[in-house]
């Protein structure tokens, strides 16, 4: 007879007596040796936006939608932790937690801190919300997982030690070599994963790897990895503990009907052994809890506390309260040699007709803002260092926790509900409201000559165009006919010097541009294309509810030179009609036959266009064109549709370019552009730059039309002659580019269910293919997806448009739509892409030079002056490094940013891997004395990735785990120590390194100025 049945005898025999009873539960239990240990992880997951906003899921409103409060699940956790100091409880969520913890009092706060140090509540993954993995950009990634990690670091002295990506739609490389090593994790627990590569994981048990995610790094950025057998929730048994929940408590009360201890026993050892027949040692965890769950924690933990009592009571397993930290360690202790795991786990699907490939493109628009204002953020801060933080006026912070919230699993990807993808665009408009304000003061500090020993409220007032996309830009548009002129500041974030064609828009045609030295800049006016000008009219009285007012007749397009990490002028003044004013684009429009053919292009590079309309590159057959995917509706033997999540094509439609509408080519001495109209709702520029050896490629899609009653999924195809073999190359959240091939799985055998939609993958950098002599490669403005579905093809998913939910919990089809006075119609997006061919094994240069440039374009601020008198009270250029100085063309400044303590975050990245260029895959160095000529280094001190432990000491205590097979092959290239008398910072390939410096403050307080 079993001890649970002796007990249950026991209380039978009191309750005949008549008497109550009270059972002290033993929940002390620890791991035990020679048992299977079952860890049971109470934990709640909570979305900082999804079916409503981050607010509405805080203070628990909205609740038709989602019943869901998580102010409840932190108010009620505390009391319930404190109750019995075996429990434990876990929270990731830091956007959630900091606006909790603002409104509690010094006692609770108190209480809080005990607990946590304790380590009865563990604060995991640590950043302000849990990021997606495929649509977010790797430096993104860093800066809200350090904004989790500093307030964790400065509350509580803790610093996370495990990632807990539970619920992102696939996992990528970045994450676990640089978001999971390189931060000083020592595991990372996910979910989602193929469902044939989850199947095969449980017969190998394989569930459990250590993944090695960096071909540059090897083995030195090795994490273990746990991927959960079924989803992130309680085992399968029926163990939801909410109070409206289905499942059977655990009654235990003999005096009440239902006593049902053994059964719930006798569950949960059934699913304990479930599990550890597809795991390796004698460990398991259970995840007590899913989404928002936890409103009344004690309901939660009675139950659990009955369970583990009869459990360990029943004596066939040993269950304890625990935390994935305890895990990690149990499991590093069983000394086991584990599986190797290398590159990524996308494309996601959980059934054979629902590839969760569709994200990667979902809400265009959102994920083109969220890109803006990350290149944005990162130049706003560099301004705001050189300005000294203020501890009054607009800085930068709003900005960071709006693009912090915006990289959330349900925020960038697409896959939250309209009315909360507007919620986070609104925050980060008003984010970048209050950094331009910054902006403009620093740049104006700068600019003012005497401001080097004082600048409190400079007098010279900026502006920013942040419009300047659908051609709205004020300051540009004015009248310079009356001695006026425009000034346009252009800076530069970048650590090298740029050269670029600025374009903006102007209404005169009698224009000439000069530099800062008072020299004539050549430049160029091209009409603006009416497309161009039917957004301007409809979308900026959408955003800012007034009309635009006249429209602008051209874009004036002219050359700019801008020295690393600072900025030049330009004057852009009118001029009477004279062989110097700026060239008019010659207009040409193609009405020849079929055989005739029109080449635009300049220098080496030359466009080709037959009469009807067909583009090609070169003199290769390279062309491009348009189709779409109709989305499936779900109305087949498979309901499964098409929606923000899934793509589910359902046929594909070529868009044939109207040949009956002529092509128009704009030639002028900086741009040559060719302007087609693909259709009545596609309009593409293709544009080629004297100088330059790329393509850009300009497209306004939309709105899309449904009136057909199906759904679009809006494809550009680039397509070759090119023998790539089934193989293209993919980056991983902007960084390392993967390998791909068609139809394949590196590491297990993929039964092909969808052949397009199986073979889509996230492109936040670009995509290229080879075939042994040439690269063909595309960069792309923001997160898109993309694939090779044929050799020697590109394509690329532009835009989405569809009318169907796809059945994963937003309950809203992906059909947005733009009104204005009461009429609505679909959401248009306009972009860029920019294609390059080169000689196999050169790509890599332009992908990566050109790629940071895309990510950080350059920061245009306006003023106006009247007369000549700018240079008298104005520095017209300036640099904060030595002038003679630009870092290696394989390097980029990540972050230059004060902290509010004084001392500054700086970050540099190795742009290359390892392998990747014959050249600039070598170390490189920096020297701090040059970057920052002006001020001296009191003291620097080398960090993890998250600035919140020392890079000396963390890699110390790392764990280092055994791995199955043959070590590791070749030398990991990693920069050396600092001399901090030398202050030379070296870089290996892919390698961030990340500092804290103090400068000596100069008797101005200010930094640079």
């Amino acid at each position: 007879m079993g001890p649970v049945r002796l007990a249950l005898l026991a209380v039978v025999a009191l309750a005949a007596a008549g008497e109550a009873v009270y059972i002290p539960y033993n929940t002390s239990a620890g791991v035990v040796a020679g048992k299977l240990n079952v860890h049971v992880v109470p934990h709640t997951h909570d979305d900082v936006g999804w079916l409503k906003t981050v607010d509405q899921y805080y203070v628990g409103s909205n609740n038709s939608i989602q019943g869901a409060c998580v102010q409840n699940v932190l108010d009620s956790l505390i009391p319930a932790l404190l109750k019995d100091e075996n429990r434990k409880f876990i929270y990731v969520e830091q956007a959630f937690f900091q606006r909790w913890w603002r409104n509690q009092n010094d006692m609770i706060k108190d209480t809080v801190k005990g607990l946590i140090s304790s380590g009865r509540l563990e604060l995991i993954n640590g950043g302000m919300c849990m990021h997606d993995e495929a649509t977010v950009h790797y430096i993104d990634m860093i800066d809200q997982t350090t904004l989790g990690h500093k307030f964790i670091k400065e509350e509580f002295g803790q610093i996370p030690r495990i990632g807990w990506q539970i619920d992102p739609f696939g996992h990528s490389a970045v994450q676990a070599y640089l978001l999971g090593a390189e931060v000083g994790f020592d595991a990372f627990y996910f979910f989602r994963i193929d469902y044939q590569d989850r199947d095969t994981r449980k017969e190998t048990k394989e569930l459990e790897v250590v993944w090695r995610g960096s071909k540059s790094f090897g083995s030195s950025a090795d994490i273990f990895a746990g991927i959960f057998p079924k989803n992130y929730e309680p085992p399968p048994g029926d163990f939801y503990f909410e109070v409206d929940d289905d499942s059977p408590v655990v009654q235990d009360d003999p005096l009440l009907f239902d006593y049902n201890v053994e059964e719930r026993v006798n569950d949960f050892v059934a699913a304990a052994l479930a599990q550890a027949n597809i795991t390796r040692t004698n460990h398991i965890m259970f995840t007590m809890g899913t989404d928002f769950k936890y409103q009344y924690a004690e309901s939660w933990f009675r139950n659990m506390d009955k369970l583990i009592h009869y459990v360990n009571k029943d004596g066939r397993i040993n269950a304890l309260y625990s935390t994935p930290s305890i895990y990690t360690d149990a499991k590093y202790a069983a000394n086991e040699q584990w599986p190797l795991k290398t590159n990524d786990f996308f494309p996601y699907a959980d059934n054979p007709n629902a590839y969760w490939t569709g994200y990667f493109t979902s809400r265009p628009a959102l994920k083109r803002y969220v890109r803006m204002m990350s290149g944005y953020y990162l130049a706003a801060r560099q301004l705001e260092f050189f300005k000294g933080k203020s501890k009054s006026g607009p800085t930068t912070d709003y900005l960071g926790d709006a693009l912090a919230l915006a990289q959330h699993h349900d925020a960038v990807t697409g896959t939250e509900k309209q009315h909360v993808a507007n919620d986070y665009a609104k925050r980060l408009s008003i984010g970048y409201t209050r950094a331009q304000e910054l902006v403009s003061t620093s740049l104006a500090c700068l600019t003012e000559l005497g401001s080097k020993s004082h600048c409190s409220s400079p007098t010279t007032k900026f502006s920013q165009c942040l419009l300047l996309n659908i051609t709205y830009c004020p300051p540009s548009q004015t009248d310079f006919s009356k001695g006026k002129s425009l000034v346009v500041l252009v800076y530069n974030s970048l650590g090298w010097k740029r050269e670029d064609v600025l374009r903006v828009p102007v209404f005169s045609d009698s224009i000439v541009v000069h530099d800062s030295e008072g020299r004539e800049v050549e430049s160029q006016l091209l009409p603006i294309a009416s497309a161009s000008l039917n957004i301007r009219d409809k979308h900026v009285k959408a955003y800012l509810g007034t009309s635009p007012g006249a429209k602008p007749k051209f874009w004036l397009a002219f050359p700019v030179s801008v020295p690393p990490l600072g900025f030049n002028t330009y004057f852009v003044s009118s001029m009477k009609k004279s062989a110097s004013v700026s060239s008019k684009s010659t207009i040409y429009s193609s009405q020849g036959s079929e055989n005739s053919n029109l080449q635009v292009g300049q220098g080496n590079l030359k466009l080709q266009y037959n009469a009807a309309g067909a583009f090609s590159l070169y003199s290769d057959s390279r062309t491009l064109k348009y189709k779409y995917y109709i989305g499936q509706d779900g109305n087949g033997s498979d309901p499964q549709a098409s929606g923000a999540y899934i793509f589910r094509p359902n046929g594909t439609v070529p868009i044939k370019t109207d040949s009956q509408v002529p092509l128009t080519v704009l030639r002028g001495p900086i741009v040559d552009e060719v302007h087609q109209q693909i259709n009545s709702w596609i309009y593409q520029i293709t544009r080629v730059y004297k100088g330059k050896d790329y393509v850009e490629t300009e497209f306004i899609v939309g709105p899309v039309p449904t009136d057909d009653g199906n759904g679009k999924e809006v494809a550009a195809e680039i397509v070759s002659n090119m023998a790539t073999n089934k193989t293209f190359y993919t980056d991983s959240s902007g960084r390392d580019f993967i390998k791909r091939i068609r139809d394949y799985r590196s590491e297990w055998k993929i039964e092909v269910h969808q052949p397009i939609a199986g073979n889509y993958y996230p492109v936040n950098l670009g995509i290229y293919v080879e075939d042994g002599n040439k690269e063909l490669s595309v960069l792309v403005d923001r997160s898109i997806g993309g694939s090779s579905i044929k050799d020697g093809q590109i394509e690329l998913m532009l835009h989405r448009r569809l009318l169907h939910d796809d059945g994963r919990g937003v309950a809203e089809a992906l059909n947005e739509t733009v009104c204005l006075d009461n009429q609505c119609e679909g959401l248009i997006i306009e972009g860029k892409y920019y294609l390059k061919i080169d000689p196999q094994g050169e790509g890599s240069r332009w992908r990566r030079t050109f790629g940071q440039e895309i990510y950080s374009p350059l920061l245009l601020a306006f003023s106006e002056q009247d007369g000549g008198n700018w240079a008298n009270s104005h520095i017209p250029k300036f640099s904060a490094m030595d002038p003679t100085y630009s870092l290696p063309d394989s390097v980029a400044l990540l972050t230059l940013q004060e902290l509010e303590d004084g001392s500054v975050l700086l970050r540099f990245a190795h742009l290359y891997e390892a392998g990747e260029h014959k050249d600039l895959s070598a170390l490189a160095s920096v020297d701090l004395k040059r970057v920052f000529p002006n001020k001296k280094i009191g003291k620097i001190i080398e960090t993890s990735l998250s600035a919140n432990q020392e890079r000396a000491a963390m890699e110390k205590k790392r764990l280092k785990w055994k791995v199955q097979g043959p070590p590791a092959d070749g030398k990991v290239v990693r920069g050396g120590p600092m001399d901090p008398s030398k202050l030379v910072i070296e870089l290996g390939p892919m390698e961030i390194r990340t500092f804290i410096v103090n400068f000596e403050r100069s008797i101005s307080g200010k930094q640079l100025l």
